[in-house]
């Protein structure tokens, strides 16, 4: 641990980086995810309010519903339609340029949700939230594989990692911003709103002091001095040959090939191994039972005989421990490797659920068992920060080349987006068919995910990324192999029983 703090001093300016790349990043896409749940009833009655004082009448409560869809989902359809464009503008123009012009994107869409209240407006609201989603769409891409190209190997999980460090930082200062003793109030809730702003100002204002990414000038723009550049200008002094030459083997692999668009990524057979592991990836923490949790808390917390002035607080300490685990992931990751951290998270959140279920069952028979479910859910968020939460994006980075990375993240992206989508129109129904039985659904999918990724996905750790995608290459030659061997017997077989 000693020699990781030294190192982390010696990378000063890399760690700079990070933090003005991550708060503009996905400590944004954290924000404003949680942020609309603190704001919710104050921007309904604002609604209610507006249309009185315009048309004399009071809203039906199926049309205030309907405003207040349109401005949730609003979020997720920029998000996807900004996901769709990063691909695109991270390959032409660079992960440096991109975040810059999204930030004034989003500064634009603060103005719109920060003066909605003073002009009486509540459609401000609807497209500051259209623009905040298509900002959360591009910079969600572009922060995670700017951040993964701007570290040396030996820091490369733990680099990778600090995109859900911010992205859990960014829940939690949303839980802190919106109790009612500060923002989430009704007189302040369009400044609680207007705070992405302010962060997206910071990193405009610092971001262009840094420099674009070392393999992205090298293998993208060919520059090699503006390569070595960025890297004495990000790690500091010292001897990256290794760096250097693992980039200068990418290049000479992927020479002549230019960055391949999305139906380009999705007809290229040699992709396909990258692709269902991400794939895996992003569904098992779709649907691992974060969703789930998220939705029991605070009924668990009432069983508990919390006082509802205290569960707030209680739920911001989920938030913290959620941060807090994450960050204990990325100073282990690149110790530990990321499959154990990935099959291994999803058994141990397997085990939890197993018994957050018991309690739950329990809970009437024996009272005590209802502080168990607060303890458990407690665990099942520090599991999570440990495991998947971290690893997850760390080996999102590593399996794709530059030429692919840009729109297979796009391909991640749709996913990601469409599975927001979808688990929050269909988990409510099956909390009502099976209540908390529903649990038995993502205790099989933990498991089924933890036996797949034990099975097929490489260990990423201290491996350039021309290694990883030449593993990648093995497993398919050793599986055709297989099948021709498997053939081949067949035939000699048939052979011998015709003679």
């Amino acid at each position: 641990m000693a020699g990781f703090l030294s190192d982390l001093v010696q990378y000063r300016k890399l760690l700079l980086m990070i933090m003005v790349l991550g708060i503009g990043g996905t400590h944004l896409s954290g924000f404003q995810i949680s942020v609309i749940n603190y704001a919710s009833p104050h921007i309904q009655k604002f609604i209610n309010e507006t249309w009185l004082e315009r048309y004399g009448s009071v809203l039906h409560q199926e049309t205030l519903t309907l405003f207040w869809s349109l401005i949730v989902s609003m979020y997720c359809v920029g998000g996807m339609i900004g996901c769709l464009c990063s691909g695109y503008l991270t390959a032409k123009y660079g992960k440096k340029k991109c975040l810059l012009f999204n930030d004034v994107v989003l500064i634009v869409a603060t103005l719109h949700t920060g003066f909605s209240r003073r002009a009486k407006s509540f459609e401000m609201i609807l497209i500051g939230r259209f623009l905040e989603g298509i900002g959360a769409g591009i910079h969600m891409n572009a922060h995670v594989q700017y951040a993964g190209e701007i570290s040396p190997k030996k820091f490369r999980g733990f680099v990778n990692v600090t995109t859900s460090v911010f992205l859990a930082l960014g829940k939690a200062v949303a839980r802190i911003l919106g109790l009612r003793d500060l923002l989430g109030t009704e007189d302040m809730w369009n400044v609680l709103l207007s705070f992405s702003g302010l962060v997206a100002l910071i990193q405009l204002l610092f971001l262009p002091f840094f420099p674009e990414s070392p393999s992205y000038l090298l293998l993208q723009k060919g520059d090699k001095a503006g390569c070595l550049k960025a890297m004495k200008q990000l790690w500091g002094e010292g001897n990256y040959h290794t760096e250097f030459d693992d980039m200068m083997k990418e290049k000479a692999v992927t020479k002549g090939t230019k960055i391949m668009n999305v139906l380009e990524v999705l007809k290229e057979p040699s992709v396909y191994p990258q692709l269902s592991t991400m794939l895996l990836l992003l569904l098992s923490l779709q649907l691992c039972g974060l969703s789930a949790i998220t939705f029991y808390t605070s009924e668990i917390f009432q069983t508990a005989n919390l006082q509802e002035s205290i569960i707030p607080y209680v739920s911001l300490g989920v938030a913290i421990s959620e941060l807090i685990s994450i960050i204990f992931c990325s100073s282990i990751i690149d110790h530990f490797g990321r499959r154990i951290l990935l099959w291994g998270g999803y058994l141990l959140m397997a085990l939890i659920l197993v018994l957050l279920e018991t309690s739950l069952l329990l809970s009437d028979q024996f009272l005590w068992m209802r502080y168990c479910s607060v303890i458990l859910i407690f665990l099942f968020i520090i599991a999570y920060g440990i495991g998947p939460a971290g690893a997850i994006a760390s080996v999102m980075n590593e399996i794709f080349t530059l030429s692919t990375r840009s729109s297979a993240f796009v391909i991640g992206g749709i996913v990601i987006w469409l599975g927001l989508t979808f688990t929050g129109m269909i988990f409510p129904f099956a909390v009502m068919l099976l209540g908390p039985f529903c649990f038995l659904i993502f205790i099989a999918v933990l498991v089924i995910s933890a036996v797949l990724i034990y099975l097929f996905v490489p260990e990423t750790k201290g491996k350039s990324t021309s290694e990883i995608t030449e593993e990648f290459k093995t497993r398919r030659f050793k599986k055709k192999c297989h099948q021709t061997v498997e053939k081949n017997a067949t035939e000699e077989k048939t052979f011998c029983t015709k003679l």
